[in-house]
This record gives structure tokens, sequence and C-alpha cells, in this order.
């Protein structure tokens, strides 16, 4: 009973039932394929009977292979070294096992797929029979070459089949969904058939390799395979906590090409020859993103602010509302008593232009009912409001409420796509050259984001949606014209202050050696 107490018959053992489980996965899938061809009854039948052939035909080839390789007579020589019958056996299952491992790299690699078609047809449970026994012995005999390679004593190969074949008769259905998700197992086993078949032809032509350095070879990538598992489990439990939605979109910019500054500036440090050009034109790469970012941005980021509104008053003279419609672009306006929060109604420019030439003033039969909604809805509530409101804009209010600002179609169109001035207005974003910008403090920070290609910019926990905004919040009071932060590789400096808000900034991407920058 010494070898009871052999550490290396326990680790030769447990490895070889490792091997002899995955090697007979292949065996277990093919005799599954086949059990499926008898009624369902009698499935779980012919899986346990394949199974169990399966386990007899390798003890008895096991039998026989064992015997054989005791065969130590030369039997032929072979550039003036005598081959016995053992060498000769070891040569050949070395090669064969080179061979098989070899072809299933190559089709696992290469993404080979078995994919068992045809029309569905029952056949019977002896048919299937008769067949899982030739596929029995012609999948057994890998397991059993390798279990020859692997050790040395009869009795420890023995006990490794039975016992593998047990656990997969008891685990057959598990066995096979762990070993489909975990593909680098089976890559993993498939190399140690190389290197198994390697040594058995090294022993085959006289070269003894000791068993020791195969377990610790195995042992070790063992280990490092556990890591890898282990680290996968925590990068999937991590990527689980972020939404599916933010994690979809993340796939779909980086299939279209787009990249973070980091990401571009990397390349450029990388890229001696010009780099291919991409697929995807910047353009449609933002209005992707633009789509994709849509359901997650608050009302305000697209609304039009209560500074910029432009209404008509009812109490102004005839005149003063001519005029105030024909020097403003816009198709409607709000209309008010007095004041911006005392709305009347929401007319169309020509109304009030037919009003005031056939009346000398507003009709408020031409006014229609403003659409008041609060600045605590979603984007996509405002834009499908939108979609029923005949081409009518829609009024944002806060809690007491306040009219906070308005939104039109093309707003949401901006959103998307970028920046549509009027004829009046200039772009809220201006390159003035390579890698700087003049920007208005009411730029959105999601389209902003995307013109300096720079991910450090909106935060769902923000509450401030425009330039202005973030630059305040890091200031933590009004700043002056001429102050600056560097953020994420770009500075921004104050250029204008116009009634207590950040009017103008000027954007400069840094390069590298500029020191420390905010994160």
């Amino acid at each position: 009973m010494e070898w009871f107490f052999d550490p290396n018959i326990w680790v030769g053992l447990l490895t070889l039932v490792v091997l002899e489980i995955v090697l007979g996965i292949d065996n277990l899938i093919f005799i599954a394929i086949l059990a499926e061809k008898v009624p369902p009854h009698q499935r779980d039948k012919a899986r346990l009977i394949g199974l169990s052939l399966a386990m007899l035909m390798r003890l008895g080839l096991l039998t026989m292979i064992s015997w054989m390789v005791t065969l130590t007579e030369p039997l032929i020589s072979l550039m003036g070294k005598a081959v016995s019958g053992r060498d000769l056996i070891l040569l050949l299952g070395g090669v064969f096992l080179l061979f098989k491992a070899t072809m299933e790299l190559h089709e696992r690699v290469e993404g080979k797929i078995h994919v068992h078609s045809g029309p569905r047809v029952y056949a019977s449970l002896g048919a299937v029979i008769a067949q899982i026994i030739v596929l029995d012995a012609v999948f057994s005999l890998d397991a059993v070459i390798t279990a020859v390679g692997m050790v040395d004593e009869l009795g420890v190969m023995m006990a490794a089949v039975i016992i593998s074949m047990a656990v997969m008769i008891l685990a057959s259905k598990p066995l096979t969904r762990f070993v489909n998700a975990h593909p680098t197992v089976v890559v993993l086993c498939l190399s140690f058939l190389l290197m198994i078949g390697l040594s058995l032809v090294a022993e085959g032509l006289g070269f003894k390799i000791p068993k020791g350095y195969l377990y610790a070879a195995i042992g070790f990538s063992i280990v490092i395979e556990f890591f890898n598992q282990l680290a996968r489990k925590n990068f999937a439990k991590i990527d689980a906590h972020v939404p599916l939605r933010e994690r979809t979109a993340d796939a779909i910019l980086r299939m279209l090409g787009s990249k973070t500054r980091a990401e571009v500036s990397q390349e450029a440090e990388n890229t001696v020859e010009p780099a291919e050009a991409p697929a995807f034109e910047n353009e449609e790469r933002n209005m992707v993103s633009g789509v994709l970012s849509l359901s997650q941005r608050s009302v305000r980021s697209v609304m039009t602010p209560r500074s910029d509104l432009t209404w008509v008053d009812l109490n102004a003279s005839a005149a003063t509302i001519r005029q105030q419609v024909l020097d403003t672009p816009h198709s409607f306006f709000p209309v008010c008593r007095g004041q911006l929060d005392d709305i009347v109604g929401v007319a169309r420019a020509k109304d009030l232009i037919a009003d005031l030439s056939a009346h000398g003033k507003i009709d408020p039969a031409s006014l229609r009912d403003p659409l008041i909604m609060p600045d605590s809805v979603g984007v996509l509530k405002v834009m499908d409001t939108l979609k029923r409101s005949h081409g009518q804009l829609v009024l944002i209010a806060d809690e007491y409420g306040t009219i906070q600002g308005l939104v039109t179609p093309i707003d949401i169109l901006e959103a998307i796509a970028g920046e549509f001035p009027d004829e009046d207005e200039q772009p809220v974003i201006q390159a003035l050259a390579k890698d700087q910008w003049k920007i208005d403090g009411t730029a959105d920070l999601h389209y902003l984001q995307q013109v300096l290609h720079s991910d450090a910019l909106v935060s769902i926990d923000d509450e401030y949606t425009s330039l202005a905004g973030f630059m305040l919040e890091r200031f933590t009071t009004l700043p002056q014209a001429g102050e600056t932060i560097d953020v994420d590789g770009l500075r921004f400096e104050v250029l204008d202050v116009v009634e207590r808000r950040i009017a103008t900034v000027l954007v400069t991407r840094l390069s590298s050696d500029n020191g420390p920058q905010e994160k």
C-alpha cells in the first residue's frame, strides 16, 4: 500500500480525472445528439447506456494497451536504434494525441462550431445504441492514450476512468453547460494533450521525461486558469452594475469607431503612418451617440433657457409687436400679459401679423393653449408631446410654476445632430485653431463632450447641463475673466462674465507635459 501514501499518485489521479472528463465531453455531446433521435421518454436511458458503454470500452482498451506497452523486446531497427512494441505504441499514440489536439485547437481558434442539422426523425433505441458503440470506440482512444502517458500504474488509470465516467453520468447536463460556458478550460486541456503527446513521442524515441515535470506544468497552468476565471467573474460582477443600456451604447459607439480623448492621443503617439480612414464619419458617430444618450438627458439640457426666450407682450403696442415678430426668425411665440410667467397662449407668427393687420391687436381666438411640462420630465416624454403638438412648442416650468425655458422640435434635433444656429446667431462652439475653441457658456455639455473627445464633462449625478454650470461647480464662486481650470487635458479659460454669468470660455487642449490635471 505504499502507493496509497505517494503524493505523486494522487496528483496524477486528480489530473487524469480532469483530463478524462474534458476528453469525454466530445463523446458526451455526440451521445446527447444521438439520444435526441430516440423518443423523449428513452433519451435518459440512451444517455446512461452510452456513457456506461464508453466506460467499459475505455477499461478494455486500457487493459490491452497497458499490456502492450510492457513489450520491451526489440521488433525493428530504426536508424541504428532498436524499437520495441512499447516504443512503437508510445510513438504512434503520441503522434495521434498531437494530431487530435492540434485539429481541435484549430477548430476552436477558427471558431468552427459543430451543428447537428437535418430532419427530426425518431430512431429505434437499438440502432442508436449501435451507433454509440462505434463512437465510443473512436472517442475512447485519445483518453486511453492520455492515461498511459500520464501515469504508470494500471490501477490508477482504471480508477481515473471509472471516477471520470461516474462524474459524467451523474452530471452530464451541468458538465456540458460548464464546458460550453468556459471555452478557455477546453483550450487549456487541449494544450495539456499537446504536452502529453510530446512526452509520449519523446519516450517512444528513448528520451524519458519525468512525470513530475508534467504535473508541475499542468498544476501551474490550472492555478493560472483559476485566477483567470476568478478575474472574469469579478469583471462580470462589476460590469453587471453598469446599466445594460449604457453598456449597449458603449459597445455600439466602439463598433462605430468612437474613441475617448485618451485613446485618440495614445494612437497619435504610437502611429507613424497615417491611420486608415474610419468607416463612419465623426458626425455620424456623434449623431448615434446623441440618440443613445437622449433618454438619459434632462430636459434642461436641450431646452432654450428663460434668458434667451423671445415672447410677445399683449400689453405692447401693435407696432412694437409687429417689429418684434419681423425681427425674430421664429414661427411660434409664447404670448404673455406683462411678464413671461403670465402665459395667455402660443401663437404662430403669421397669425400675429394677420391679427395686427386686420384688427390692430392680437385676437385671443387665434391663440393656442400652451403646452406646459415640468422640468423633471424626460426628453423622450417631451419629444412624444411634440409629435402630437402639430409643430407647437412646449414650455418648461419648475416646481413653483416659473417658466424656465421652452423646447421645440429643432431643439431635439440639435441634441442629436448638433447645432443649427439661426441666421442672427453665432455658433455656440467656434473653432479658432487646432485644439482651441471659443465656446458660449450656455453650450450643452453632451454636445461639447463629443466635440472635445472627452468623457470627463458629463456625470449622471450633476445638476447642471451647460458649460457655465460645469465651471461654476469647480470654481465654487463666480470667476473673473482670465481665471482657468484644467480638466482631462483641457484648459478652460473664462473670457467674458456678463450679468453674473459666464458668457464665453476659451478651451485649449494641453500637451501631455503640462503638469497634473483634474479628473
